[in-house]
């Protein structure tokens, strides 16, 4: 049986999306844009999951362009790639991501990157991410759930890419959902359609809590370490 680092890495590369998108609107694809995320990426779960055992599922949006656009993991920066996770092949642009800062500091307070990637596997509801242009131009990270058509666009990638993902081993007792809004709504509406979780808990999510809480940061670790405890 392959180890659900193997299963991962073959998703990975595998992943695609070519149906259309809603004007203005871009998928953005790590695995198939750069060799370092895939690269980076195989590294990682190689080093954290070359086994069998159970994890449970944490749910993002989708994918961020300064995080797991370009190393491949979710919430995970070229930083902290490197310097927690010791990843040292990554050969791509250095940058900083505010919600891998919280979710590193969180792992950190739960035991480490070993005890927690042993018990967790992290993904997000949409596996790819989406970019946009703002009105002065620029690039800017798109959700899912940002705009309707692409929603509805991509529903039937999002379901199928969580239904292979829950063959991992994933433990479906409960989801752990990160974010309090939309993503919560979208995912719930997903799980009594489809019965994929016995129970969905959620927790704000990351970039929330360093934008507009990050004095209370500690405040939010403690909470996802409860949340995590009491679904034990």
């Amino acid at each position: 049986m392959k180890t659900i680092a193997e299963q991962i890495i073959a998703f990975n590369t595998a992943l695609a999306f070519t149906g259309p998108l809603p004007e203005g609107i871009t998928i953005m694809n790590p695995f198939r844009e750069n060799n370092a995320a895939l690269e980076a990426s195989s590294a990682f779960y190689r080093k954290y999951y070359s086994d069998n055992a159970p994890r449970r599922l944490i749910l993002g949006i989708n994918p961020g362009r300064f995080g797991a656009g370009l190393t491949g993991v979710p919430f995970t920066d070229p930083k902290r790639l490197v310097e927690h996770c010791g990843i040292t092949n990554y050969t791509g642009p250095v940058t900083h991501e505010p919600s891998s800062v919280f979710i590193y500091d969180m792992i950190q307070a739960y035991g480490g990157e070993q005890a927690f990637y042993k018990k967790f596997y992290i993904t997000s509801i949409c596996p790819l991410g989406f970019i946009s242009r703002n009105n002065r131009g620029k690039e800017v990270n798109y959700n899912y759930y940002d705009n309707r058509q692409l929603y509805e666009a991509v529903q039937e990638f999002m379901v199928e890419s969580l239904t292979a993902q829950l063959a991992f081993t994933i433990t479906c007792d409960v989801c752990f959902c990160l974010g309090t809004g939309k993503n919560e709504t979208h995912i719930r509406r997903l799980n009594d359609e489809h019965g994929f979780f016995q129970k969905i808990v959620a927790l704000e999510h990351p970039r929330y809590i360093i934008q507009y809480k990050s004095k209370e940061k500690q405040r939010y670790i403690e909470k996802y370490l409860r949340a995590f405890n009491e679904e034990r």
